[in-house]
């Protein structure tokens, strides 16, 4: 006959007291997910930097007539040519509504 050995076993309260760490720190990972996640979509300007070049394109083949003003989703797109030491430059403007984020691109003007 087999003597069954006693074994020991976590308590009631051990048990809850890991489960509760385990709850605590899913939350913290879930938050920090959470955070990165809505920041990537904040961030995300593709379409933007799309619209950018399209633009830029148009302007390159005389199809732009400058100053241009556009409204993108939650951009404000401006276009305007301005000298800077004799040198020709257009200038490329995107604000953001909400956060008055800036992304400007200056480029030499080729026709003069």
């Amino acid at each position: 006959m087999v003597i069954l050995k006693k074994i020991k076993a976590a308590t009631l309260m051990e048990t809850m007291v890991a489960t509760v760490l385990i709850m605590v720190v899913f939350l913290v990972v879930s938050l920090i997910m959470n955070n990165l996640f809505s920041n990537a979509i904040k961030n995300d300007t593709r379409h933007l930097e799309y619209r950018l070049n399209e633009l830029e394109y148009l302007h390159q083949t005389g199809e732009l007539e400058l100053p241009y003003t556009e409204s993108l989703n939650q951009w404000n797109i401006n276009i305007t040519k301005f000298d800077e030491k004799n040198v020709k430059y257009i200038e490329f403007e995107a604000t953001q509504v909400e956060t008055q984020k800036k992304l400007i691109r200056k480029r030499l003007d080729a026709k003069k």
